[in-house]
C-alpha cells in the first residue's frame, strides 16, 4: 500500500542531523525560551523574508494570539466581525471564537478553494473589523487584491498559512502580506515538527513584543505579568528540530511540485476533477494534491483495492460541526457543502517515488 504520507521515512533523511539537535539541546540544559528557539526565529525571518518570528506552541494558539494582541492593543473588540472562509480547517474558526470574536463565513473561489476579493466584497459590513485569510492546501490567496483592499477600507489582516510554507506571488511569500501571519508545523506540514509548533510572524516591532509576552504568561521579565497571558511557548527541542529541517524545505518543496507536475500532466479521468494549475509553477508548495469526485466512497475504495492510500480534506465544514450547532444551525453554504462532500486527497510528500507516482496515476486513469 502506498502510504497517504509517511512520516517517519520523511524525517528519517535528516535522522543524524537531527539527533545531533536533539544531542545539542539535551546537553544545553535550557529547555524553554532558550538558543534554539532564538536561533529558529532569526532562521525562520530570513527565509520568509519578515521583520519578526515569534515560536508559538502550535498553529491553533498563533491564530488566536494574534487577535488577542490586536485586542490588548484595542484594534478589536469582543464581539467584532471577522471575515473567514467557510471552507477551512475549523482551528481557522477556532482561532476567532476562543477571542471573543465573530466568524463571518464566506464562500470560497471554486477553482482555488480560497477567499476571493469577490466573496470579501460580498460580506462587507460596519460590523466587519479583519479579515483572515486562509492559504489552503499549500496555495497562497490573491493577496495582491486582499491585502490593498484591507488597507484601503482599514481591516486588520491576518493569514492563516499553516499548509502554505513558501507559497508565494511574484516572490513574494505569504506570511509577509498581511498585518501578521500564523503559521502551524504539526508534524504532517510541509515544515512540520517532531510534534506540536507554530510561529507568528509580522512587520511591526511593538506587536512582536507584546506577543512575546502574551505566549510567555502576559510576561516580559519573569514574574512580573503586564498582561493576561498564557502559555504558548515554542519548545526549544521542537526549535532545534525545525531548524534542521527548514534547511532541505525549498528542495522538498520542489519535489511535491514535480509530483504534483505529473499528476496534472498524465491523469486523465472525466469522472476526476483536478486541481487549476497555478501560472506560476513556484505560487504553490502542494501540502495537500486535492481532486474532486462525485463518487467519492467507490473512488476511494478503488484507489485503496490498487494499493494507495487516499485521505479527505476535510469531511465536514466548519458550519456543519457539533461544536457550532447553535452559532451557525441556520447558515448554508452550498459551494463549500459540495466541496467537502467531493474532495479527496491523494498521496503526495517529498519521499514518494517514480513508481509510486505512475502506480497513482494508474489507479485514478483506471477508476
Amino acid at each position: 500500500m502506498i502510504p497517504f504520507l509517511d512520516i517517519k521515512a520523511i524525517n528519517s533523511r535528516y535522522r543524524d542531523d537531527l539527533v545531533e539537535a536533539a544531542r545539542r539541546v539535551i546537553d544545553s540544559g535550557w529547555y524553554v525560551l532558550g538558543n534554539e528557539v532564538k536561533a529558529f526565529e532569526s532562521e525562520f525571518n530570513s527565509w520568509c523574508k519578515t521583520n519578526h518570528t515569534i515560536g508559538i506552541s502550535n498553529g491553533l494558539a498563533a491564530l488566536r494570539l494574534v487577535f488577542e494582541a490586536w485586542i490588548e492593543q484595542g484594534k478589536l473588540e469582543r464581539g467584532d466581525s471577522v471575515i473567514v472562509p467557510a471552507n477551512t480547517y475549523i482551528a481557522s474558526v477556532l482561532a476567532i471564537t476562543a477571542a471573543g470574536l465573530k466568524p463571518v463565513l464566506v464562500e470560497p473561489d471554486e477553482d482555488t478553494y480560497n477567499l476571493s476579493l469577490k466573496g470579501v466584497r460580498s460580506a462587507m459590513t460596519s460590523e466587519i473589523k479583519a479579515v483572515l485569510v486562509v492559504h489552503l492546501y499549500g496555495r497562497i490567496a490573491p493577496m495582491d487584491q486582499l491585502a490593498p483592499f484591507c488597507s484601503e477600507n482599514n481591516l486588520l489582516l491576518l493569514e492563516d498559512a499553516a499548509q502554505s510554507h513558501g507559497a508565494a506571488i511574484a516572490g513574494k511569500a505569504c506570511g509577509v502580506w498581511g498585518d501578521a501571519a500564523g503559521f502551524s508545523f504539526y508534524p504532517g506540514k510541509n515544515l512540520g515538527a517532531l510534534g506540536d509548533g507554530g510561529a507568528i510572524t509580522c512587520q511591526d516591532e511593538e506587536f512582536a513584543k507584546l506577543i512575546k509576552a502574551l505566549r510567555n504568561y502576559g510576561s516580559h521579565r519573569k514574574y512580573e505579568n503586564i498582561y493576561q497571558g498564557s502559555n504558548e511557548r515554542l519548545d526549544e527541542m521542537q526549535a532545534a528540530m525545525l531548524r534542521v529541517k527548514l534547511q532541505y524545505l525549498n528542495e522538498d518543496s520542489n519535489l511535491r511540485r514535480d509530483i504534483a507536475d505529473q499528476y496534472c500532466r498524465q491523469i486523465s479521468n472525466d469522472k476526476i476533477r483536478l486541481p487549476i494549475i497555478p501560472a506560476d509553477r513556484d505560487e504553490h508548495v502542494w501540502h495537500l494534491f486535492v481532486v474532486r469526485s462525485k463518487m467519492r466512497d467507490e473512488f476511494i475504495e478503488h484507489m485503496s483495492k490498487n494499493g494507495v492510500q487516499c485521505m479527505i480534506h476535510y469531511p465536514i465544514a466548519p458550519h456543519k460541526q457539533l461544536a457550532y450547532q447553535t452559532e451557525f444551525a441556520s447558515l448554508s453554504f452550498p459551494l463549500t457543502e459540495r466541496i467537502h462532500e467531493e474532495v479527496v486527497s491523494l498521496p503526495i510528500s517529498p519521499t514518494i517515488s517514480k513508481d509510486e507516482v505512475n502506480t497513482v496515476v494508474a489507479a485514478v486513469n483506471s477508476f
